[in-house]
């Protein structure tokens, strides 16, 4: 697909913590990251078929002075040079370091920590996307309510939170079981990793 000179792009907006890497509490340090299987062949198969992939996490451990805003972005170049070592990229990084129960200037109110849409917000007027075209994929009620503020279709996963928070998403959001799954169903000819 070739895009003109201002032409809106879909994006698929996914979700970190158990979405792509497995879910540990308040992951920072980058000998316990771990990608959920399929993870890194799922993002390229969003690269290969032309949708920009934008990670928007939640990272409230920032607010709770678990780790810090660098310790955030140590851990995404971490992953990206993981992901590039299976041919596969993410296109922008969006993450909320904010929480009510945060410190300081971190516990103000925000428009960013999802179930708000601020991050895909921020990042269709950053990236020119098209957010009726784009899809959220993520492990909780929150991902999901976050991508249909934001006029996007939803896909929740099973892993991470998924499963326990299945029997409550609206009726129009697709459930797979993992990232690589729900990929899969938004690129079908893709079907041989």
């Amino acid at each position: 697909m070739v895009l003109g000179v201002g032409a809106q792009k879909r994006a698929v907006f996914v979700d970190r913590d158990g979405t792509i890497n497995v879910e540990k509490d308040y992951l920072y340090r980058i000998e316990d990251f771990e990608f959920i299987p399929g993870a890194p062949e799922a993002i390229r198969l969003l690269n290969e078929a032309g949708f920009l992939v934008v990670v928007v996490t939640n990272q409230s451990g920032v607010a709770r002075g678990y780790y810090t805003e660098e310790d955030v972005e140590i851990l995404h170049r971490h992953i990206a040079v993981e992901l590039g070592k299976a041919g596969a990229r993410v296109d922008a990084w969006q993450y909320c370091p904010h929480h009510p129960a945060g410190r300081g200037s971190y516990s103000l109110p925000c428009r960013c920590r999802k179930p708000l849409p601020g991050m895909l917000m921020e990042a269709a007027r950053r990236h020119n996307i098209d957010l009726a075209a784009s899809v959220m994929i993520g492990d909780k009620l929150a991902d999901m309510k976050a991508g249909i503020a934001a006029g996007c279709r939803t896909i929740l996963v099973r892993s991470g939170y998924g499963a326990s928070d299945e029997a409550r998403v609206l009726p129009e959001t697709s459930v797979c079981d993992d990232l690589l799954a729900a990929v899969l169903s938004l690129v079908p000819k893709c079907d041989e990793v």
